[in-house]
């Protein structure tokens, strides 16, 4: 919940467009372990503002896409066939 009231708060200052999200999920997916927060903001290709950064990392982390190490550093997550996998199966319940 207090993770969610973050997003909200963040998003107020400053909105992120889809293109921006999916930028900073992809530089993620494809430098999974590599960078700590900060380094990665530094080394994104495109310039991104702080506070939408945060905003980025709020969601793609509240949303299971991204975890951070005990080191640090940032691991992309997401496995969408493990998902449907799961989500598919009649013994689990699931409400999206």
């Amino acid at each position: 919940m207090e993770t969610q009231l973050k997003m909200v708060q963040n998003i107020n200052a400053r909105s992120p467009t889809l293109q921006t999200v999916l930028m900073v999920e992809k530089f993620i997916k494809d430098k999974s372990g590599e960078y700590k927060k900060t380094e990665l903001f530094n080394n994104l290709p495109k310039k991104v503002m702080w506070q939408t950064f945060q905003v980025i990392m709020n969601y793609l982390e509240s949303t299971v896409r991204i975890a951070i190490d005990k080191e640090g550093y940032l691991v992309y997550i997401w496995n969408p066939q493990l998902f449907d996998k799961y989500r598919n199966r009649e013994d689990l319940a699931w409400n999206p």
